[in-house]
């Protein structure tokens, strides 16, 4: 996906392709929390966000940074990564010269995009981050991601089943927006469907 798409501005696509790549560099390798999803996010991000009329380059941003802790918490060197990606961006985005006001916008959507805790998310891009990152985790990539998931863990199927269940399934009714209310539906439809299938199939059917 092209960002000239979503944003005209020349200093902010820069800024924004400066900032993938400095984001990149936090990733040595793919998994459930790799860059893809970072991407994925970002494409999300974008798409709701001009439905919603939400300030685009902040969501861009935050969108970008917002998992870029994600590899010191999974190693045990932080203890929660949003919060950690919130103080990197913050650093990382004085250093660059963005404006203040939007330094805080940018960062509080990252602390905030956690659906397991808090904070609220209060702006409507700090919504947006937190429906495209739950987003992701439902349809088939959500799928495709639990049981990636499951494979690095050493997760049965059985215990891969009790997440969607316990997790996967109720994030299609903790969506802020109505975009991203529309496109859950969707995705929970096809994840429940995929559920019945495997469960017959484990059951013995043919």
């Amino acid at each position: 996906m092209k960002v000239e798409e979503f944003i005209t501005s020349p200093a902010s696509i820069k800024l924004i392709e400066r900032t993938r790549e400095f984001a990149k560099s936090f990733f040595d390798r793919e998994g459930t929390h790799g860059f893809s999803h970072v991407e994925r996010v970002f494409n999300l991000c974008l798409h709701i966000g001009r439905e919603e009329g939400a300030d685009l380059e902040v969501l861009a941003l935050a969108a970008l940074l917002h998992d870029i802790a994600r590899p010191l918490e999974d190693s045990g060197k932080v203890e929660d990564h949003a919060l950690e990606s919130a103080r990197i961006a913050r650093r990382y985005l004085r250093s660059m010269g963005y404006p203040g006001e939007k330094v805080a916008s940018v960062a509080h959507a990252i602390e905030a995009h956690r659906f397991s805790r808090g904070p609220e998310p209060e702006t409507l891009e700090a919504k947006i981050l937190s429906d495209a990152d739950k987003l992701d985790a439902i349809g088939a990539v959500g799928v495709a991601r639990v049981f990636m998931y499951s494979g690095e863990h050493g997760r049965s199927i059985e215990d891969s089943l009790r997440h969607f269940d316990e997790k996967i399934l109720k994030l299609r009714d903790l969506m802020y927006t109505e975009t991203a209310k529309r496109l859950a539906e969707k995705r929970h439809a096809f994840t429940v469907q995929f559920i019945e299938r495997i469960r017959r199939e484990i059951e013995g059917e043919l």
